[in-house]
């Protein structure tokens, strides 16, 4: 515990964000947008981009075999901007996850000096993409990513969402996913993917890790295998996401990557989970109050800590935290579950098998 509050309050002390510019770009930049059943999504994200400060840019979306209107209406907004366009997607090939060959379709079509690939059910804020850039610039990297701020509206979401920033930042130092050249502190988030496009053209990055399911992290990953540079960044305010409509959504989105998360090791998230969990309820039973409340004491500064970084609601979090380990809890099993069944499906495809 007290290790995992040292890395929290490294983060803290170290501020992990994107910062603003101190100047003005104006390279091309592709946005990238793969899109499976987004209609009840896609406009806010679109129209974010539209009224974007940054206007060299090219806009493409993939309509990956969607169920739903989301080529139509995409095709309809492409009609209002000219630098907007929509494609079909080509059907899933046999060895490939549905996302990373949607990516590795986009990126084929993209002419810009850079490639930014965005979820579907972000908005993104003025300053995003130019300060993007000067990171990009300042630090010579051939991959930035960006850890969104969450938006949480029901109840059940508030339950579980914050889940993703606490595991983080209280089990990874972020500073050193650029510092170190050790693959082993990657991170990386699908939502925020900014990549110099010479290098990705090299490398192809998507095809790379083609049947990965925690595909952003792997893709930092080989990012330094290759000796380049990459870094991992909070955002700041500058991109939001919705992550999952409602708590039965925030369950199944978190049990198709946890496991992934943990190198696919059940063993290692079964220890983690003992540590997290376990941990204070033995310091209760078998030590003394005064070990319990230091305990507490540190998982409290924590959650505050982590909740300031992530634009996150403090007390919130605070009176949520035993909910939210219970949850964790349970998306773990379901995780777990998902993974002996070979079930892992996520948007009508099995991810997994």
């Amino acid at each position: 515990m007290i290790l995992r509050f040292t890395v929290t309050l490294f983060n803290f002390i170290s501020n992990p964000k994107l910062t603003r510019s101190p100047k003005n770009f104006n390279h091309l930049v592709s946005i990238l947008i793969p899109a499976r059943n987004e209609a009840d999504n896609i406009l806010i994200l679109l129209e974010s981009i539209k009224n974007q400060d940054y206007q060299n840019v090219e806009i493409i979306i993939l309509d990956d075999q969607s169920d739903d209107e989301t080529f139509l209406i995409c095709e309809a907004f492409s009609k209002i901007d000219s630098r907007f366009k929509v494609v079909k997607g080509e059907e899933l090939k046999k060895g490939w996850l549905g996302k990373n060959f949607a990516c590795h379709q986009l990126a084929k079509q993209a002419k810009g000096k850079y490639l930014l690939f965005l979820d579907a059910d972000e908005e993104i804020k003025d300053g995003l993409i130019n300060n993007s850039l000067y990171r990009m610039q300042i630090g010579k990297l051939g991959l930035l990513s960006l850890f969104t701020n969450q938006v949480t509206i029901s109840f059940g979401e508030k339950t579980i969402i914050p889940l993703m920033h606490y595991l983080l930042l209280n089990l990874l130092p972020l500073r050193l996913v650029k510092l170190s050249n050790n693959p082993a502190f990657s991170a990386a988030s699908g939502q925020f993917m900014l990549f110099d496009a010479e290098v990705y053209h090299q490398f192809q990055w998507h095809e790379l890790v083609k049947n990965q399911v925690v595909e952003d992290v792997e893709i930092m990953k080989q990012v330094k295998v290759q000796k380049l540079k990459g870094e991992a960044l909070l955002a700041n305010g500058f991109i939001y996401c919705r992550m999952y409509k409602g708590y039965r959504e925030g369950l199944q989105g978190f049990s198709k990557n946890l496991l992934a998360g943990f190198g696919g090791s059940i063993l290692g998230l079964f220890l983690y989970l003992f540590l997290v969990l376990a941990g204070p309820i033995l310091i209760l039973c078998y030590l003394n109050f005064q070990l319990f409340y230091f305990a507490i004491t540190l998982i409290a500064f924590s959650r505050i800590m982590i909740s300031f970084l992530s634009g996150q609601n403090v007390w919130l979090n605070l009176s949520l935290h035993i909910l939210q380990m219970i949850n964790l809890l349970v998306i773990a099993v379901l995780s777990i579950k998902k993974s002996l069944n070979k079930s892992l499906i996520w948007k009508g495809r099995t991810i997994h098998t």
